[in-house]
């Protein structure tokens, strides 16, 4: 097997520390990895000086804010991400609940951009966040119109909840289900208590494929009282609006 090279170990780290809810010791780190103690400290240190992780008063690490400004950065320069954002934060501000844009990258669903309400939503997920395909409204979407730009997992279904999807022929239905309405939702499936309405963003005047979700996150409770269906309309209007948007904004 060819050895990984320092820049690999590097980005390794990189995802190893944003995967974790905690800061993490050199050691911890170290072993998770398969690397020396020494090499993890060295690479720790350079990551340090330009920002990307960050030291407690413990000596353990997290992501820095050097890595959340390039995060940010790169977001910020997506046409779908400047297209979107004036529908979310009038969708927020009309519902009073959290709108989340949501895309396939690199066969993974990303959260790329949110307007937060004024539940208690406010940091959950949060922007650069991988949802599950199974367990939430924009997975089923992606498995419906995505084109096999997002495929469902491997294996066992994992479950987040007792909610969530365990049996592939459920989740097929749902699948179906979606691409019969247009819109998806999940509910307390990923998240207990958390319930989502998905619409999807469609590419109209290039080749009509999926560009990204728009979807509003609420309490369950909340959600039913604003009704699933009056909400999956409002989510494919405000998705509408999206795409219109970032054909003008991408020509």
């Amino acid at each position: 097997m060819q050895a990984q090279s320092t820049v690999e170990k590097a980005i390794d780290i990189l995802f190893h520390l944003h995967a974790e809810p905690h800061a993490c010791g050199v050691t911890a780190i170290g072993r998770r990895l398969g690397l020396s103690k020494s090499s993890t400290h060295r690479l720790l240190s350079a990551l340090g000086r330009r920002g990307l992780v960050e030291k407690d008063d413990r000596g353990r690490y997290r992501t820095g804010i050097g890595l959340v400004a390039l995060g940010v950065g790169a977001l910020d320069r997506e046409p779908i991400v400047a297209a979107a954002r004036p529908v979310l934060e009038a969708e927020a501000a009309a519902l009073g609940e959290t709108v989340f844009l949501v895309a396939a990258r690199a066969g993974r669903i990303i959260v790329l951009d949110k307007s937060e309400g004024e539940g208690f939503l406010r940091a959950s997920p949060r922007i650069g966040s991988t949802v599950p395909v199974h367990a939430t409204a924009v997975g089923k979407l992606y498995l419906a119109f995505g084109g096999g730009s997002v495929e469902a997992p491997a294996g066992e279904l994992e479950k987040f909840s007792n909610a969530t999807i365990a049996r592939r022929s459920a989740l097929a239905a749902a699948v179906a289900r979606a691409a019969e309405r247009g819109f998806a939702e999940n509910s307390d499936e990923w998240i207990p208590g958390l319930s989502v309405v998905a619409a999807p963003v469609m590419a109209t005047a290039s080749d009509g494929r999926m560009l990204a979700a728009v979807a509003v996150a609420a309490p369950t409770p909340r959600m039913q009282s604003l009704g699933r269906e009056e909400i999956g309309r409002r989510m494919l209007a405000a998705a509408a609006r999206v795409a219109a948007r970032f054909e003008g904004v991408a020509q």
